[in-house]
Order: structure tokens, then sequence, then C-alpha cells
């Protein structure tokens, strides 16, 4: 399960910002974007969370993650659509003429700290 590893390296560096920022309240939320297409589960990062925080300085923070859908966009008919897999196909017309973006996400987007 990789996302243990991934849980280490959030929380090393939460531990580094928080450090670099002097700051010396404790961390109440973070707030983490996971992209459906990212190959990370976001519930396996949950569990990893709740087994790897106790003893950190995220010990008693929540954890706050959202998960973006990518979008796939057709060159032929110019529509967008939402997607949840990856789709070589417009789900409008057909066509292979399609880019995705987004939905590959791994971001820790904000750190809250108590004042």
């Amino acid at each position: 399960m990789h996302e243990l590893s991934i849980v280490e390296a959030l929380i090393e560096q939460v531990e580094k910002e928080v450090q670099r920022s002097g700051h010396q309240g404790r961390i109440t939320r973070l707030d983490l974007v996971i992209g459906r297409l990212s190959g990370v589960n976001a519930d396996s990062i949950r569990f990893a969370f709740t087994m790897l925080a106790p003893g950190t300085l995220v010990a008693d923070a929540t954890l706050e993650i959202t998960e973006p859908k990518a979008v796939c966009c057709c060159q032929i008919c110019g529509q967008a659509a939402d997607i949840d897999e990856i789709s070589a196909l417009c789900p409008h017309c057909g066509s292979g003429e399609v880019t995705i973006e987004g939905g590959q996400e791994l971001i820790l987007e904000s750190i809250e700290l108590e004042q």
C-alpha cells in the first residue's frame, strides 16, 4: 500500500512547513486534494493517516480530502464532460480526439493552525 509512504511524506512536509513558519500552536486541520485519476485511494490515505498521525505534530488534526474529477475535452465537438476513469473517446460524439484535464492532483492545499 503506497498510501503509507505518501502519508509519511505528508507528515514530514507538514512538520517542515510548520517549523519554517515558526508557529508554536497545534495543527488542527489539513486539506488535501486527491484527483480521482491520481492512482491514490483517498480511503487508504485516511486509514494510513489514523495509523501514522499519533505522536506527530498532526496527531490532533482532522484530515479533509477533496476528490476532483477529471474533465474529458473533445477537440472535435468542443464538449467537456466530467469523468471518473480515463477515457479515450468523447462521451458525447465518440471521437478519439480528446484531452484529459485535471483529476491527477495530489496536493497539500492548506494547513490550519491553532492561534
